[in-house]
């Protein structure tokens, strides 16, 4: 799985492009199922299994496991842009909810998962392109057997927080 973008330089009206090219999820999900959420996650952080097609198309990557607490970074570009110059509030969004369901998801057997069930996300301050990585921390509140509840921050390299989230997961068995 591999982004990449074809750049002008800064004040030129030329089109930019991006190809993104990812693995089929499917396989990955059937990998996953003998594993526990920290055993997947880790594999996917090592680069043993294929990570999220989202993550791909976004940017981010997987940094930190550990028991109920996760670590997603990501380097934002200009096609991740509002029309007002800034990176869009659905970035923030998708990373802060994938660390959160990741962190969630960390603490799961094997043959269980999760899904988003609610997020809330407040918007502290806006994000610049290239102006380096933007980490995602997300950590288990409360874990339970039908739902979970997480937070997550996302700040800047200088510890800033930009934004952060509260979210509910729904706790599933896995479908065959």
């Amino acid at each position: 799985m591999t982004s990449m973008i074809d750049s002008a330089p800064a004040g030129d009206d030329a089109v930019r492009t991006k190809t993104v090219r990812w693995h089929d999820p499917s396989a990955t999900a059937e990998r996953s199922r003998g594993l526990s959420g920290r055993d997947f996650l880790t594999q996917w952080m090592r680069g043993d299994v294929p990570g999220a097609p989202m993550g791909e198309l976004m940017g981010f990557r997987l940094v930190h496991v550990a028991d109920g607490e996760v670590a997603f970074a990501c380097t934002p570009d200009e096609s991740v842009y509002n029309p007002i110059g800034m990176v869009h509030g659905g970035l923030a969004c998708t990373v802060l909810d994938s660390a959160a369901g990741c962190a969630v998801h960390s603490m799961l057997p094997a043959g269980v998962g999760y899904s988003s069930i609610e997020i809330k996300v407040s918007f502290l301050r806006p994000i610049q392109a290239f102006d380096g990585d933007i980490v995602a921390r997300g950590w288990v509140v409360k874990p339970g057997k039908r739902v979970s509840f997480a937070e997550a921050d996302l700040r800047d390299a200088h510890g800033t927080v930009l934004a952060t989230a509260s979210s509910s997961c729904l706790i599933t068995p896995l479908r065959d």
